[in-house]
Order: C-alpha cells, then structure tokens, then sequence
C-alpha cells in the first residue's frame, strides 16, 4: 500500500478546488491542511473535505503543520513566488498553478530555490497531458512529421473577459489573455514541437473593449471595466534556437466568429493539429489527411493531479517540470516587452 501523502494549499478558493477535487480521489492522499485569506474559502474547504487545519497565513500553515508533503499554490499570479520560495524552504514538494510566476526573474528564482532544496517544483500546465497533445508529441519524437518549422497557437475568446477574480488587474496577474490562456495553448504548443530554447520575440497588445461597459450581450457581462488595465487582444512570434518559429494569438474579447482554442504544426514531411488530431502529409504520390479514430479520452486535469502524486512518490520523473513553466514565462515576457518597446527583442 502506498505511503500516505499529506497535501497542504496555500490558496484555497477557485481552481484549489479542482484540484482538491481530484487529488481527494487519490488512494493514500490527505489534503491535510489549507490557507487562505478567506475565510469563506476555508470554511469550504472544512465543509466539503474535512480539512480540519486551516490558517488565513500561509507562513503560519508551514511553521505548524511539519509532516506535509507537498503543497499546492494556487493563488493569484502575484502571490506565486514567495509561497512556493517559503513551501520549498520548508522542504515541501511544490505543484504551483500556471502561469509559473509574474515573470521570469521571479520564476529563475523559484526554479533555483527548488534545485537548493532538491525537491520538485511542477507547473500545473494540463494541456499538455491531453490525449491530443500526447499522441501528436509521440509523432514529432519519432520523425513522422519532420522538422517543425512552424507552430500556429491560438486561444481566442470572441467575449470572454473574467468577470470575477482579479484577471483585469496587470499588477496582480502580469497581463491578460497571453498570461492567463495564452500561456496554456502556448505550453501545449511548445511541448509537442520539442520544447526547443525561445531565443527572440515579436509581440504587440491592443486594449479596446474591456476598459469600458460591455457593448453586447455575452454570457460574462458586467466586469469590473474601471479596474481593468490588461489587453484584450495580444498577438506574437518567437523564435528557437533550431530555427523554427512560433506565432501566438491570445483574446479575452476580438472581432472573430467564435472561440478557439487549438495548434497548427508544419514540418518537413507533414503537418497536424490538435483538435480534431489530424496529420497531412504526402503518401504514395498523393497528399493525405489521416484522422486518428481513437487517441484516448482520458481528463487532462486529473492526469495533472495524479502524476504529480507519482512524482511526489518517486514513482514518475516530472513531465511539466518549472523549467518548462520558465521557457514558456520568457515566451510571454518577450512577447510584452516587444509590444512595450515596438520592436523585436532578444529572450536570455
């Protein structure tokens, strides 16, 4: 029987709770303990999974409650640094929500304290851990498609502006949609091509609608426009060391049809996107579009949650490790200091 593993949350409202969700259904997983500045939030947590330990600081969480294993931080971007620097400190194994940090300065930081420490510090990217983006990984790996040139990403909302939160406010979460959903098609992207080093980027961001009351009706209406101070639109490029290119498009609220949310690769011997799978290339004299009839259906959220158990446990070596999350922070720094300073700029 597994060792049981003693969970604690630093952040304990909004997605903790998919979090806690699946983590509760991991055989031998206790979250033990939770903090939060709100009490409501841990009133919840008490409620729905017995965490019977709760603090309204973090500090006071990690002083107190010695035997935890691991410690979930899923606070706001700006909170993401120094409860993971403290929970590492601490000697705790970090699972830390996305994006890693407000940029990468603060993210190199919490990637050298967790090799200090020599305890993991996975960035809870799940779109990686797709079915999708698993199976067209497996045919970059092994050549199917040649050498990517070329990735599309997009995640675009035609009115999606959070209308809770803090997702309009740049001094809490580092920007808008780049940081907050770009980061995840980004990720996607960057894992399946191969994870090659971002070496230069191009960007620019564009605020029209969310700084003012909504003109139309959508389903998230009414956010707080006086507060927000993000794009609602950021486009970009990076470059890689090994030539390829990458373009991002990212939106809370732009002039389009309707969402989307999907990759585009082109390499030498053959393309593909993630949803629906499917790869183009040439095959017998003829092009060919090849649409897997099955790829898997499992929860990507849930594969997250378990596979940091796994890792914990010393069962799995980290699949979304922070130097990921670190490659993907310079991506978005690059892409906004570019729209900043209206030119291209070099990503150390």
């Amino acid at each position: 029987m597994a060792k049981t593993l003693k969970i604690g949350f630093i952040g304990s409202g909004g997605i903790a709770g998919t979090h806690m969700k699946h983590l509760s259904q991991v055989d031998g997983v206790v979250i033990a303990a939770a903090s939060d500045v709100s009490r409501r939030a841990l009133d919840n947590v008490r409620q729905t999974y017995g965490v019977e330990r709760t603090f309204t600081d973090w500090k006071e969480m990690l002083r107190k409650v010695k035997d935890l294993d691991a410690v979930s931080v899923c606070t706001p971007n700006s909170l993401h640094l120094q409860p993971t620097l403290d929970a590492l400190k601490a000697g705790k194994h970090v699972l830390v929500e996305k994006p890693l940090a407000m940029n990468a300065r603060e993210g190199q930081r919490m990637v050298d304290a967790a090799r200090k420490a020599r305890r993991i510090l996975m960035i809870a990217f799940q779109w990686r851990f797709t079915p999708a983006a698993q199976a067209v990984r497996k045919l970059v790996a092994q050549g199917a498609l040649g050498d990517i040139l070329y990735v599309r990403c997009q995640a675009l909302r035609r009115r999606g502006i959070p209308n809770w939160g803090v997702f309009g406010r740049k001094d809490l979460q580092g920007g808008g949609p780049m940081i907050d959903i770009g980061v995840h098609i980004m990720e996607q992207a960057h894992y399946v091509m191969g994870k090659p080093v971002p070496v230069a980027a191009t960007g620019a961001v564009h605020t029209y609608l969310g700084n003012r009351k909504s003109q139309a009706l959508c389903k998230w209406d009414h956010w707080d426009y006086k507060t927000y101070t993000v794009e609602d639109l950021a486009v970009g490029m990076v470059s890689f060391d090994n030539g390829a290119r990458l373009t991002i498009e990212a939106s809370f609220a732009a002039h389009i049809e309707h969402d989307v949310f999907n990759v585009q690769l082109m390499g030498t011997k053959g393309g593909a996107t993630l949803d629906p799978v499917k790869v183009f290339t040439d095959q017998n004299g003829l092009m060919v579009n090849i649409e897997p009839a099955f790829v898997g259906n499992w929860d990507a959220f849930k594969y997250k949650m378990e596979h940091f158990v796994d890792c914990v446990r010393g069962d799995a070596v980290c699949d979304s490790p922070a130097e990921d999350g670190l490659m993907v922070q310079k991506m978005i720094d690059g892409v906004y200091e570019s729209a900043a300073k209206g030119r291209e700029v070099v990503i150390r």
